[in-house]
């Protein structure tokens, strides 16, 4: 592994002057994550460290605070003079989307994600363009006295030199300007015929033979289309066709996952808020039985983790399904509403799981038995969830991710006040690579997780020749960047 260590000056965020937000932490809204606890003595931290906390308890604090409250009776969330527009906010002004939603380059699924936000961050980190989209955004009706102030900033992605640099860099040196006709969004169709492939072939032995092995081999295509195809096509880069996109997502239902929560958990939540506390649901999710970041409280039970947590990722498949249904049924994931979710997207939710559990179980039960069906059921969830946690788990829970050691330049980054921090620069240090191209054959990029953090929407078989890039530009700011030569390496330090 290799890193460089120094502090890093992060300009100004330029984002406009607003009123601050009720002082509510996200964890306190998690009523089942059992953090009550820590509620107190987070609030005081924070308060004592960042006098101006209320500013960046953002997305679903001030979502749920506006829509649960009496005096929330005119806030955009419910009130009717705004709920006939499916509204966004970018730079502080606020856009009608309702016309340009179906005429969406990518699709309406992805835009979706921006209604009822402030989409600033994932219009900004999903085009290698932003002059050009923006140009097409600020063609769109603007909602004049639309109460901007009420709506929980986003970061402000063109607003890093760390990240225009690279991702202009990327354009002329990797793209060298066919990023204008989607060559970013190609390149990983024969992984993808590959994968599918190998999952038709383990799918078709586990009806004809379910048991044991044939559950674990149909287990592992799982985690393998969970690491590549559903999560290259949820972002919109797998390929050039909006449909070849979103039907590469909608795989992720039918291992038993679901396209639509993902979507708003990993995009809105987790990469918009890299780490964050707060913000970043992959933080918190998993406590109190796992405590993957050290400004969680720790309970007695946490010093034996590294033994039993190895237990507990076969479980985490279960853990998504009761999440996805959760989900729905409350039009939340944990971490971020899901304001612009429409009907057949919901509707995908249920649909997935219907296929995903007649294939899994409904059809062994009935060709194999009970006994059999069960067997392999247990067999692919556990491989599954082992795999993907081996896998995703790693790369934001190393030392060098975490605001641990005093004065480090990830500490420094996380503490600052929200509206200051530089996006691209906490992108990279909040993530940890390994590997090189055969890892990310495998995991569809996510072993260059800092690769994939800066640029989502870029095709994963770009990753090794952008990492070239990202890694020079951070030597020449002493920024650090942290990579593993191998998977082993990086698990045997997460699990230290």
């Amino acid at each position: 592994m290799s890193t460089s260590h120094t502090s890093t000056k992060v300009p100004a965020n330029t984002r406009p002057a607003r009123p601050t937000l009720p002082a509510r932490s996200l964890l306190r809204q998690v009523q089942r994550s059992a953090v009550t606890p820590f509620l107190a003595a987070s609030r005081q931290l924070h308060a004592q460290r960042r006098p101006h906390v209320s500013a960046c308890r953002a997305v679903l604090i001030a979502e749920r605070h506006a829509e649960h409250s009496k005096a929330a009776l005119l806030s955009p969330w419910s009130d009717p003079k705004w709920l006939q527009y499916k509204w966004t906010v970018y730079r502080g002004v606020a856009y009608d989307l309702t016309s340009f939603i179906d005429r969406h380059p990518a699709g309406n699924w992805l835009i979706n994600l921006a209604i009822g936000r402030d989409c600033t961050a994932l219009f900004e980190s999903y085009h290698l363009r932003p002059r050009v989209a923006s140009e097409q955004l600020k063609r769109l009706p603007v909602l004049q006295d639309f109460p901007v102030a009420s709506i929980p900033s986003s970061p402000y992605p063109n607003d890093s030199d760390l990240y225009n640099t690279i991702r202009e860099r990327v354009r002329r040196e990797v793209f060298k300007g066919q990023d204008a006709k989607g060559a970013h969004r190609t390149g990983s169709e024969g992984a993808a015929l590959a994968i599918l492939g190998y999952a038709m072939i383990a799918c078709a032995a586990y009806l004809s033979d379910t048991g044991l092995v044939t559950g674990a081999l149909l287990g592992l295509a799982g985690a393998w289309i969970g690491l590549t195809v559903q999560h290259c096509g949820n972002h919109g880069a797998m390929s050039t066709s909006p449909a070849v996109n979103k039907a590469m997502g909608l795989t992720d239902d039918l291992i038993g996952g679901s396209s639509l929560m993902w979507r708003y958990h990993h995009q809105v939540s987790h990469h918009i808020h890299c780490n964050d506390l707060e913000l970043d649901e992959d933080v918190f999710s998993a406590f109190p039985f796992l405590r993957f970041d050290a400004r969680m409280p720790r309970r007695w039970f946490h010093k034996y983790q590294h033994l039993y947590m190895w237990a507990t990722f076969p479980l985490l498949q279960l853990v998504f399904q009761l999440g996805d249904w959760q989900g729905l049924a409350e039009n939340q994931t944990q971490g971020t509403k899901l304001h612009g979710a429409n009907n057949f997207e919901k509707a995908t939710v249920v649909a997935g799981k219907l296929i995903h559990y007649s294939i899994i179980a409904v059809l062994p039960a009935l060709l194999h038995g009970l006994p059999a069906a069960a067997l392999g059921t247990a067999a692919y969830m556990a491989t599954q969830g082992v795999v993907l946690a081996a896998t995703f788990a790693v790369s934001h829970n190393v030392e060098e991710a975490k605001p641990i050691a005093v004065g480090s330049a990830t500490t420094s980054s996380l503490q600052r006040p929200y509206a200051d921090r530089d996006w691209g620069v906490q992108q990279v240090l909040t993530s940890a690579n390994w590997g090189g191209r055969i890892g990310n054959f495998f995991t569809g990029g996510l072993n260059l997780q800092i690769e994939h953090h800066l640029f989502p929407a870029i095709s994963f078989v770009h990753y090794p020749a952008i990492a070239r890039i990202v890694r020079n530009e951070c030597e020449k700011r002493d920024i650090p960047y942290a990579h593993y030569d191998t998977l082993p390496s990086i698990v045997g330090r997460f699990s230290r």
